[in-house]
């Protein structure tokens, strides 16, 4: 068993990961690899060079701006490489491409089709989450507010119910199959970078007994999401069902913006407070991170040792 407190850093990275079917996203300063590994045993990889939108348009990158591109960003990059991992696997797994897939398939070119189908796929990621997350919780807490008038409780009560639906989501997600390797090498992920954060060599045996409850993980951020949209939310006073979520998709940007914000702040700081404020994520963790196996933590240190920055310190968090 690893141990859970031996994870010191000697300085935060800004590299950053994602985990795969089979494998790890690893993304650098200027570049990103992705680690799979097959059925037969053997690694494979794929790097790419990173383009940042803010290099053509440097007011993305400002702060309270720069949360909502870099997620979007985020969302697109992983999808495509999830897409990518699973095509690793061996046919009989990948499972049958759906209607809309093979509708596009045939009336677009290759690589106009792959953008249509991954941009779809963040698409419906962000509605399902949208609605899962912002506009259900108001909805049911209106419904409750006609049986048991909640006053100035309402934002309160729909607090809750957002929390609940996210917690209820990630325990029903846990209960998919394949679900599990994925959070497997998750904790690989996290452990990786433990390992490289606190300056040892890039070794299995290094990695095994770092933690894998990491602070900057999106667990994390999409925690600090629903904490500060209950905040935020909290200043909408209209009593309407409709209009409180019209309102709530409005303010949707200034949250995801200060939380991206509050999170960049607390992973480059160690205290008291940025201890308090990414205790509730790394506790989500615990759903959404499990204890990987060695050859999970080969594919880690494989995927974050080809976005090692050539030069020493530039990615510095």
């Amino acid at each position: 068993m690893a141990n859970e407190n031996t994870s010191s850093c000697a300085f935060r990275t800004s590299i950053g990961g994602q985990a795969l079917m089979e494998g790890i996203l690893m993304r650098g300063v200027d570049r990103q690899a992705i680690v799979c590994r097959k059925a037969d045993g053997s690694l494979v990889n794929k790097v790419e060079p990173l383009e940042f939108i803010k290099d053509k348009h440097p007011w993305m990158g400002w702060p309270l701006v720069r949360g909502v591109v870099n997620f979007l960003d985020t969302m697109v990059k992983g999808v495509k490489a999830l897409t990518w991992s699973a095509e690793q696997l061996p046919e009989d797994e990948q499972g049958e491409p759906s209607k809309f897939d093979l509708w596009v398939e045939k009336h677009f070119s290759g690589e106009t089709a792959e953008k249509i189908i991954i941009y779809t796929a963040v698409v419906l990621g962000i509605v399902l989450a949208v609605g899962l997350f912002a506009l259900l919780p108001t909805f049911l807490a209106g419904l409750v507010n006609k049986l048991l008038p909640l006053g100035g409780w309402r934002g309160l009560c729909e607090g809750i119910l957002r929390l609940a639906i996210f917690l209820l989501y990630l325990r029903l997600v846990n209960n998919i199959p394949d679900m599990k390797r994925v959070w497997m090498y998750h904790g690989a992920e996290h452990k990786t970078i433990f390992c490289y954060e606190a300056g040892l060599p890039l070794t299995v045996e290094n990695a095994r007994i770092q933690s894998r409850f990491h602070p900057r993980c999106g667990t994390s951020f999409l925690f600090l999401v629903i904490f500060v949209s209950i905040l935020i939310f909290s200043l909408v006073r209209t009593e309407g069902t409709l209009a409180r979520m019209g309102l709530h998709l409005l303010l949707l940007p200034v949250v995801v913006s200060l939380s991206y914000e509050v999170i960049k702040w607390a992973g480059r700081h160690d205290n008291a407070l940025t201890r308090i404020v990414s205790a509730p994520g790394k506790a989500i963790q615990h759903l959404t991170t499990a204890e990987p196996d060695d050859s999970m933590l080969e594919v880690a240190i494989e995927a974050l040792t080809l976005v090692l920055p050539e030069e020493k310190g530039t990615d510095i968090w």
